[in-house]
């Protein structure tokens, strides 16, 4: 299976067009289910930190005044990701801080992304909550770190991802759950989901346990 990049930002808002900015960002690289590489930096956008995004994330104003420009970290994981295919938790909001810093760098951001809540709720609906949080702890799945910092939800991230490519080959029979399969199914209707997989294993055969 192809590598896939992992991403999950901090940030001073909800929405880059309104002005807010990235603080920390983190990538991990998946290869055949394993961590191969990651990336992870605090970044200095000249804007403040309201005192609750402090509290939420443990980012101090003093942290981000020592770290590098955004530009040259935002830069360094353009490099980092190259043309890899990317996956976040609740993917519209990273993918519009992708696209919003990598264009203050004056670097295109042409990477596909796919989301880990709308494939949650595409195959586990009966899940309590599609937090991030919630889905590591219904799936007793590893938590490496505090939440709500970039590296450790990027990690969690990717282990949920983990699991769902595991689920779709072991219960709904694909064979190579890679991006562009996890792409096509997030588009999907639950009420449309059993013809979605009958038409994938019809197109592509068998699925083969390793």
């Amino acid at each position: 299976m192809s590598r896939i990049a992992v991403i999950d930002f901090e940030t001073t808002g909800i929405s880059p067009g309104q002005g807010d900015r990235a603080t920390e960002v983190a990538i991990v690289l998946l290869e055949r289910g394993q961590v191969v590489d990651r990336f992870q930096s605090l970044m200095n956008a000249g804007v403040h930190i309201p005192a609750f995004i402090t509290q939420l994330t443990g980012i101090t104003n003093a942290m981000v005044a020592g770290a590098p420009p955004a530009e040259a970290v935002m830069a360094d994981a353009a490099r980092f990701v190259g043309e890899l295919p990317m996956v976040a938790h609740n993917a519209s909001f990273d993918r519009r801080y992708w696209i919003a810093e990598l264009a203050r760098a004056g670097v295109p951001a042409p990477q596909p992304f796919a989301c880990t809540v709308l494939l949650s709720r595409r195959l586990y609906p009966e899940a309590p909550s599609h937090k991030l949080g919630s889905l590591v702890d219904w799936f007793q799945l590893p938590r490496t770190g505090r939440a709500h910092r970039a590296l450790a939800d990027a990690e969690m991230a990717a282990e949920l991802l983990q699991r769902i490519q595991h689920d779709l080959r072991t219960r709904h029979g694909v064979a190579e759950p890679d991006h562009a399969f996890l792409r096509a199914l997030q588009a999907c209707t639950r009420a449309a989901l059993p013809k979605f997989f009958l038409a994938r294993a019809a197109a592509t055969g068998p699925a083969t346990t390793v």
